[in-house]
C-alpha cells in the first residue's frame, strides 16, 4: 500500500472519516474507515502523500495538521466534487469523489488558511451576525410602534433619535406596560451597537499595525473592514492568476451563458464570500458619493459610468475594480496610486 499509495482522498465528518487511495493509474488500492482518533495515527505510517479534502468545517484545520507530518494537502469546494460523485451520495463515494477530482489537471483548490486568518474570519462573522440582530431589533421595533400608529423612519441613526424624542414627547399614546418594553428594546439596541464597537475597534487595530491592511486602505473605499477581511480572505495571491479571476472570485464578475458560440453576458455571479463582496460594493458606493465634485480620472469614469447605467451598477463595477487593485497590492509592496496623485 505504501509503495503504490499516490492520492488519498478523506470524507471530513464528526466521528467516523472514510478514506480512498489511488494509485498513480487511478485503481484503487485503500478504502478506510477509521474514527476520528485513528485518523492522524493511520496518516502518520503513509509516506509523503497527495491528500484531498473538501473545503467545509474544520477542513483548514486538519489541512495543517496533516503538512506537519510532510504531507501536500489541497482543498476543494464541494461543488467542484459533486460532479465525480458516482450514483447515489454515501460517505464512501464522496470519498472516492475526492480522490478522483484530485487527480484532475484543471481542479482549482482553496488555499489553506492560517490560524491569524481564521482569527480575522471569526472577528467578521461575529460582528456580521451583530450587524443582522441589530438590523432585526430596529424592524421588530418600527413594526411594533406602528400598530399604535406612530410611524418611524427606516435607517438606524434617524431611528434612535427619533424613538428617543418620541418617549418622552408621545407617552399618551402609549401605556405604561409598551413603554417599559420599548424602553428595554432601545437599552437591547444599546447593549448590541457596544458589542458591535468593539470588534470593529479590534479590526482597525489589526489594520493599522498589518503591512498588507495598509497598503490595502490606500486604495479608496477601503477601510478598517474591508481591509482585514480581504486579508483573511485571500491567503495566497497566487490562487488566482491575475486581478480579474480575483475579481471573478470574489463574485463580482458576470455569469455567461453562452450556447452556440454565442457570448451572452448576464449579471454578477455573486460567487464567494457575501459579507466580504458586500464591503466592497459599500465602499464603493461611498466613494462614487463625491465623484461629481472631482475631476481625476477615476472619478470622472465613475461619474460617466453612473450616467450611463445607473447608481447601482456603477458600485459594483468600481468595487470589481477595487477587488483587481487589492490583488496586485496584496502580492507586491506597492501602494495605490490613486493615493499617491
Amino acid at each position: 500500500m505504501e509503495k503504490t499509495l499516490s492520492v488519498l482522498g478523506i470524507d471530513l465528518a464528526q466521528q467516523v472519516f472514510h478514506l480512498v487511495g489511488m494509485d498513480a493509474h487511478g485503481t484503487i488500492v485503500v478504502r478506510k474507515r477509521l474514527y476520528r482518533a485513528q485518523v492522524m495515527a493511520f496518516i502518520a505510517q503513509l509516506p509523503p502523500t497527495l491528500i484531498g479534502m473538501e473545503a467545509c468545517g474544520g477542513a483548514h484545520d486538519w489541512a495543517r495538521c496533516l503538512r506537519e507530518h510532510g504531507h501536500e494537502v489541497r482543498l476543494m469546494a464541494p461543488q467542484c466534487v459533486t460532479p465525480y460523485r458516482q450514483a447515489n451520495k454515501n460517505d464512501r463515494r464522496d470519498a472516492e469523489a475526492i480522490a478522483e477530482a484530485m487527480t484532475r489537471p484543471t481542479m482549482r483548490f482553496v488555499p489553506v488558511t492560517s490560524v491569524a486568518q481564521q482569527d480575522l474570519q471569526a472577528l467578521h462573522r461575529v460582528r456580521e451576525r451583530l450587524m443582522k440582530a441589530r438590523t432585526a431589533l430596529i424592524n421588530e421595533t418600527r413594526g411594533l410602534r406602528h400598530a399604535y400608529g406612530i410611524i418611524v423612519p427606516q435607517g438606524a441613526a434617524p431611528f434612535r433619535q427619533h424613538v428617543l424624542e418620541q418617549l418622552t414627547t408621545e407617552d399618551a399614546k402609549l401605556p405604561p406596560h409598551s413603554l417599559g418594553l420599548f424602553r428595554q428594546l432601545l437599552e437591547e439596541l444599546d447593549a448590541l451597537e457596544a458589542r458591535v464597537a468593539t470588534y470593529e475597534a479590534q479590526l482597525a487595530q489589526v489594520a493599522q499595525t498589518h503591512p498588507v491592511c495598509q497598503r490595502l486602505m490606500t486604495i479608496p473605499g477601503l477601510g478598517a473592514l474591508t481591509a482585514p477581511a480581504l486579508v483573511a480572505a485571500v491567503s495566497e495571491t497566487a490562487q488566482c492568476k491575475n486581478g480579474r479571476q480575483c475579481a471573478a472570485w470574489l463574485g463580482l464578475g458576470p455569469r455567461q451563458h453562452s450556447p452556440g458560440g454565442t457570448a451572452r453576458l448576464l449579471g454578477i455571479s455573486q460567487h464567494g464570500e457575501s459579507s466580504l463582496r458586500t464591503l466592497l460594493v459599500h465602499g464603493a458606493r461611498s466613494c462614487l458619493r463625491g465623484v461629481g465634485q472631482k475631476r481625476d480620472r477615476r472619478s470622472q469614469w465613475g461619474q460617466s459610468l453612473m450616467d450611463r447605467r445607473g447608481w447601482n451598477k456603477a458600485a459594483v463595477a468600481l468595487a470589481n475594480k477595487q477587488a483587481r487593485g487589492a490583488w496586485v497590492l496584496m502580492g507586491t509592496e506597492q501602494v495605490s496610486r490613486v493615493a499617491e496623485a
